[in-house]
């Protein structure tokens, strides 16, 4: 944040908040957690300009739904939140997840494969190789700041490395 310039207590908060809302589940957490963020932060005495501000950098913090950030901070916190899901953390963070939801831990991705994304249906063939291939290694090249595409550059190659070297691997060429 303060790299780019962005107030910092507007993505601290931001950052502290925006994932408030998974306990009701990915789906529209972005939403769930904004609204509650402007409950807490107004119970607390924030003026109403530093709540939308917060509000917004949450709302717009998601990937594959929501909003474009507008915001600098917002930005700031999307390029944060995905620069959690790319290299060594995000690869580890992928097969935690795909764990939890009992993937496999390797499967072909077929070229027509179409992303299930939040959809618990879909989820059962989605495997941490399919998260790579529909958005992971996407990342680097939709992050907004310079800080976050400089920071990106090497846990992206790590993580090429990674999933190349798994799927030689799997397919017995190494």
């Amino acid at each position: 944040a303060r790299a780019e310039g962005a107030d910092v207590e507007i993505v601290r908060a931001a950052a502290l908040l925006h994932d408030i809302g998974l306990d009701e589940g990915r789906a529209g957490h972005e939403t769930s957690a904004a609204n509650r963020a402007r409950d807490i932060l107004r119970e607390h005495g924030y003026a109403e300009p530093f709540i939308a501000a917060v509000a917004h950098a949450i709302e717009s913090h998601r990937f594959r739904s929501g909003p474009a950030p507008r915001t600098l901070e917002a930005k700031v916190l999307f390029d944060a939140d995905k620069l959690d899901s790319i290299g060594a953390i995000g690869v580890a963070r992928a097969y935690a997840f795909g764990g939890h939801r009992r993937q496999k831990l390797w499967a072909d991705v077929p070229p027509d494969y179409v992303d299930a994304g939040d959809d618990q249906a879909g989820a059962s063939q989605h495997t941490a190789v399919h998260e790579y291939h529909v958005k992971l290694k996407l990342i680097k090249d939709r992050l907004h700041t310079a800080s976050g595409r400089a920071l990106a550059e090497e846990r992206h190659a790590f993580m090429v490395r990674f999933y190349e070297q798994l799927d030689r691997e799997m397919k017995g060429e190494a």
